[in-house]
């Protein structure tokens, strides 16, 4: 079977350079860039900037820039697909610590236009020790520094060389964020005030939102999926169905794109806010909700939680009466998002475990769903019963002997201190719910203050350690909201 190669020269100047080589902006952005090209004429190639050396993987040049995507998923009919893309548009890779030189010429290149970057959550880091001279510098945003200050010399700060930064990392207000660093170095290397003026008029530092699960290289299934292929392909990478790409930016961006006619699931926007808090709340929110529900219930999958009459429903019912009601955005669009959810929950595809999921569940819990809990209280003066249920599960599940529990050492020891004064008769779960209400320090208040929701807690931890999750799932169907 041959290795898959390049067949035809390569045919697109380079306007995006990207920093990352990994799953996710190979399934993602160059994936997306790869349909701009097919169907609106983007023209653009895209040089793969390796921010991290590994001498364990080898460069995308060794198959000349090609590899293949497999997306598959449900669709809106519900029905599994999947499709095999040949992606063309990347043109080079570059290992910046060995090939520095090379490195620094990206900048040269008149037709860039475009930086994308996914050097995880914590690769938007300032520091004093990077330096200018440095070969390269260690952190991404001086690496990113020192890019623009040889694109800005090369082309003597003319404004129209400046660059649009689009970064991925999974924090907020990234664009901001990137800005900020990048600011900081330009500073600390004293670059002066003409190139903190390019920065400023040439380039644009935009926020994101970025949304696809990518599972990355099928090791188990590469045999099967090489024979429908005909090549050996040691890059292929697989995604879900579902993406979405927002972009907080000005409306010219549109047409540098070429968005119009490609019908591709990217939104330019004024305010990325609405589009996180709809994320936040229904997918991750609902993932939170369902996990010690489904473990509880002695599941292990969310495919098998969604396949579960008792479980889905609660998800379903949890997602319909309580989350989507409690956020700021409109309903007609909203309920779209959540079938969208539902369907990647159902991905055969996907085999997404939920202790997994379940990995530092009381931050998340606090983020993502205790707003529109207390949203829901204070809006209805009842308590939602479902989420109020997903709280005491998760209490629950941090008694342990159902997943080993993964989550900040002093959570641990309260919980395993605190339910061996349960077992021992030293507290009821009334009181450990009320020490546990009482965490400002997670909280960002004492939950105690909201009415009715220690009793309403405690009341359902009790109901889990007597009659099982399955008993109390059942009796969910017929009880009304929890007044208060």
């Amino acid at each position: 079977m041959k290795q898959l190669n390049r067949e035809t020269p390569f045919a697109y100047p380079i306007r995006f350079a990207q920093f990352g080589e990994g799953n996710f902006l190979r399934a993602f952005v160059d994936w997306q860039i790869d349909l701009l090209n097919e169907r609106s004429g983007l023209d653009a190639g895209v040089v793969v900037l390796r921010p991290i050396a590994r001498a364990d993987m080898p460069l995308l040049d060794s198959q000349g820039g090609v590899y293949t995507t497999l997306i598959r998923g449900l669709n809106e009919a519900g029905e599994a697909v999947k499709t095999y893309r040949k992606i063309t548009c990347v043109q080079r890779e570059i290992d910046i610590a060995s090939m520095y030189d090379d490195y620094l010429a990206v900048a040269h290149h008149p037709a860039l236009r475009f930086i994308v970057s996914n050097t995880t959550e914590a690769g938007i880091t300032t520091n004093d020790s990077d330096a200018y001279a440095d070969v390269p510098p260690a952190s991404f945003p001086a690496k990113l520094t020192r890019l623009l200050h040889e694109r800005f010399q090369h082309f003597k700060g003319a404004l129209d060389k400046g660059v649009v930064l689009l970064p991925c990392e999974l924090i907020d207000h990234n664009g901001d964020a990137l800005r900020a660093a990048v600011k900081h170095f330009a500073a600390l290397w004293a670059l002066g005030e003409p190139f903190n003026a390019w920065l400023d008029e040439a380039c644009t530092f935009c926020s994101t939102l970025v949304d696809r699960i990518v599972t990355g290289f099928p090791r188990e299934e590469i045999a099967t999926i090489e024979a429908e292929l005909g090549h050996h392909d040691q890059f292929l990478v697989t995604a879900e169905h579902f993406y979405l790409f927002v972009i907080e930016g000005p409306a010219w961006l549109a047409d540098e794109l070429k968005l119009a006619g490609a019908n591709l699931n990217i939104k330019l926007v004024d305010d990325i806010t609405p589009y996180k808090q709809r994320k936040v709340g229904v997918l991750n929110g609902g993932h939170t909700a369902m996990v010690p529900v489904a473990l509880l219930a002695g599941l292990e999958s969310v495919g098998e939680a969604m396949d579960d009459a008792e479980v889905g429903g609660f998800l379903l019912d949890a997602l319909n009466q309580e989350i989507i009601p409690a956020l700021p955005l409109p309903r007609e669009e909203l309920e779209p998002f959540a079938a969208d959810v539902l369907r990647r929950f159902r991905n055969p595809y996907i085999h997404h475990r939920l202790e997994s999921i379940a990995l530092n569940s009381w931050s998340k819990f606090a983020a993502r769903v205790l707003p529109q809990l207390l949203t829901y209280q204070a809006t209805n003066g009842v308590l939602p019963q479902r989420l109020v249920l997903a709280l005491a599960a998760t209490m629950q599940l941090y008694r342990g002997g159902v997943i080993k529990l993964a989550d900040d050492a002093p959570i641990l020891a309260w919980f395993e201190a605190g339910w061996q004064r349960v077992v021992q008769g030293e507290w009821s779960r009334h009181e450990l719910t009320k020490s546990w209400l009482a965490n400002t320090a997670l909280w960002g208040r004492d939950l105690n203050t909201v009415p009715g929701l220690c009793e309403a807690v405690a009341s359902s931890l009790e109901a889990i350690g007597q009659q099982g999750m399955r008993k109390v799932l059942a009796a969910l169907t017929t009880e009304q909201p929890v007044a208060v």
